[in-house]
This record gives C-alpha cells, structure tokens and sequence, in this order.
C-alpha cells in the first residue's frame, strides 16, 4: 500500500486542509477504511477483493468527497460475493463516491449494494461506473438497495445484469425514503423482479439535512430492459415501478422526473408503472409481448400526471390511466402510439395523440435486443408532435433535471400552453 499526499487547499474550510490518496490491493485496502478523510482517495489497484467493502460511518464534506474507486484503466477490482453479505455496505454514509469497480455475485446469496437498514441514514452518495451481475440467487437479492432513509444519491453509468431485482430504492414499508435522486445512464437487464423500483414512503422522518421542500428525483437516459430472464406468474414484475410521496408534510410535493430512457420488452408484465406525481417525457417504451405504461392505484393513487412525447409500441394497450385523483392534474399529450389495443385514458385528460397499429413497427422490434438501435428507428419514423419537443426543449426542464440532486421543485417543463 502506498500512501500520497496531495496538496489541495479545501477552501470551502475556514482552515487549510490537505487531502491524502491511499493506494491499496486485495489484502491491505479494509485497514485503511478508518482512515480516510474528507477529501480523501481510495484507490484500489488491480485484483481480486473477497472480503468485501463494509462502510460504517464513513462522512466527507460537501466539496470534499471522500473518493473509493477502481483503476482507471489496466486491469480491474472485481469482488467477489460471499454468501449470507453484502459486497459493499453503507451504514451513516455521507459525501462519499464509490466508481470503477465490479461487483460478481457468481450466484452467491448475498446482495451487492446496500445501505442497510439498521443505519440513521446515507445521503450524498455517488456510484458511478460499477458492473454487477451474478447476483440472482433469488429475485429478493439486488443491484442496488436503501434500506435507510437516503437523499441526494446520484447512481450513474452503471451495468446492471443477472440480478434479482436491479435497484431497489426505499424499504416495503415505507418508512425508508429516497428523496431527490438522480439516476441517468444505466442500463439494467436480465433481472427476475423489478428493474428499478423506488418504494412509496410515509411522513418523511426529522432528521438533519434531510429535505423538507419539495424535491424532485430524475431518472433519465437509462434503458431498463426484461427481455430475458423475468419471472413469470405470481413473482413477474413490471421493468420499472415508482410509488407514491409523502401524502402529508413534507415531500408531499415531490416529483418524478422520467425522461430520454428506453423500456424494453417484459414478457410478463408492463413496462411501467406508477401513481404519486409523475412526469413521463421523451421516453420509448417497446414491448412484443404486452402492456406498456399503467398509472395506476398500487399503495396510493396517481395524481399530478403529465405523460407527453414519448414514443410507444406496445401488443397490448399502450398507455392505461386510471383511479387518478381528481383533485390533480392528468393531462396526455403528444405521444406516438403504435398498439393492437386503444388507450385507456379519459377523452377529456388526451390531446395531439397519435395512435397507429401495433404491425407498422412490429417486424423493426421482433426480437430485438439493441434498445439505442430500437429507440432510434421508432423516434425516426415517428411523425412530428403536436408539442415540437418543448417538453424537453423548455429551460426549466433542463434546469431542474441538471439541479435535482441538490432539490430543485420541477414540473416537466412547458408545453404549448405554457406549463407541463
């Protein structure tokens, strides 16, 4: 293990601060934990690491992340499961940035990410650049988890593959909220259960630093993919399912931010569902088998909803909105739909929908595994929509998207008449 130190100054502290780089392998790099710093960087040198990544307590600053990552090029940190743990556990994490590393769970019972439940907290929390696959034990085991209350995570460029369930966000009671998170860029196939599910959350608990305004949480340029792999019957499980905010107090205005991601085939279920406020923009959603999106009463009912500009094909019914609470706003527009089924969407709720067979496209997606290649044939030949893209060509949108992690209040931009 060699130990640098590197001299930048943190000015965001009232006194210097320098900042050390710890460079370790497979048999050195856990008694460093306890060491590192604000500011400091783990970097773990090529190899094979069995022994985990337990994080207990661990706390940067604001600027001054604490950094564990992986080689930047050469070889690679794999580590690999063991059965009964968790490959990388966070407990009263905070500030800290976890990237370039692979995690192989080779069938192994145990979980890759986690923020464990018995924790107060974990927010401020980067992973970037993993590769996980091989945990798919069972369908309970995942990719990425919270199980204590999290906000201002940022889960980025991650490969997903052959796991359980590829993130799951909150805890099934609810009472272990994800708040104000940006997902972008990740690509998770292959699992049995969900390929995102963020859990609907009761009152959110007072705790320091938690937001109490409203936030939103962005989930874009991913591509959630079931082509393969998910379970059928009792244990299916839509690509992506996202429930409700706080119904009272704080969060209560929350919002998701769904945008530019692709959806792809779920033999056994939909694509997508969701209730709670909601966003949908600019997405393509493609499935050979079934329904596509479903906002739906699950723990709660939909209320403020905007799906506009996405592009849909779908052997089954496109778009399904129903239970909505009338005391919000719904409104549909400017999506293109290729179905064998209409709709299921209130007349009054639709405007500049364009709806055309489910066979026009089904011979450029039969089989089809490529989801760029996909959602880039359907934008292509879909026809111009009523909005001319001012979903996502409107300021605040972009505004609030780029700002979510630190809490912007978005809608999901102006459209037409001058809202979302």
């Amino acid at each position: 293990m060699a130990r640098v130190l590197f001299g930048i100054w943190l000015a965001s502290l009232s006194v210097g601060a320098w900042a050390e780089i710890f460079i370790a392998g497979p048999e050195s790099y856990r008694s460093h934990l306890k060491d590192l710093r604000p500011g400091d960087i783990l970097r773990l040198e090529p190899g094979t690491y069995r022994k985990g990544l337990p994080l207990r307590g661990l706390q940067g600053g604001a600027g001054r992340e604490i950094v564990i990552e992986g080689p930047a090029e050469g070889g690679e940190a794999v580590f690999i499961a063991q059965d009964g743990t968790i490959t990388i556990s966070l407990i009263d994490v905070a500030h800290v940035t976890i990237r370039r590393l692979r995690l192989e769970g080779r069938g192994a019972r145990a979980h890759a990410v986690v923020a464990e439940g018995r924790a107060r907290f974990s927010h401020d929390v980067t992973l970037e650049d993993l590769r996980i696959s091989g945990y798919d034990a069972a369908q309970g085991y995942v990719g990425i988890s919270t199980k204590a209350p999290a906000w201002n995570w940022v889960i980025r460029n991650n490969h997903i593959s052959d796991a359980g369930t590829g993130m799951y966000l909150g805890n099934s009671d609810g009472r272990a909220p994800f708040v104000a998170g940006l997902i972008e860029g990740n690509v998770i196939e292959r699992t049995l259960g969900y390929s995102l599910q963020i859990k609907h959350q009761l009152p959110r608990p007072a705790l320091a630093g938690m937001p109490q305004s409203s936030k939103v949480t962005v989930i874009r340029d991913n591509v959630f993919s079931k082509r393969e792999r998910g379970s059928a019957g009792e244990r299916a499980r839509p690509n992506v399912l996202l429930g409700h905010w706080p119904l009272q107090g704080a969060g209560r205005d929350d919002r998701y931010l769904v945008y530019r991601n692709v959806f792809l085939h779920n033999p056994h279920e939909r694509l997508f569902q969701g209730e709670g406020h909601v966003s949908l923009c600019d997405n393509v959603f493609v499935n050979a088998w079934g329904e596509a999106i479903s906002l739906q009463a699950h723990n709660d009912v939909p209320r403020e909803i905007d799906v506009f500009d996405n592009v849909i094909a779908s052997r089954s019914t496109g778009l399904r909105l129903s239970g909505a609470d009338p005391g919000h706003r719904q409104r549909v527009s400017g999506n293109v739909m290729y179905t064998e089924k209409p709709n299921v969407v209130p007349a009054e709720l639709q405007t500049g929908n364009v709806q055309s067979a489910f066979e026009e496209v089904a011979a450029l997606i039969a089989g089809a595994d490529d989801a760029q290649r996909v959602a880039a044939v359907l934008r292509a030949r879909a026809p111009v929509r009523s909005s001319g893209g001012a979903c996502l060509q409107a300021p605040d949108i972009m505004r609030d998207a780029e700002s979510a992690a630190a809490g912007a209040v978005t809608g999901c931009g102006k459209h037409g008449d001058g809202s979302c």
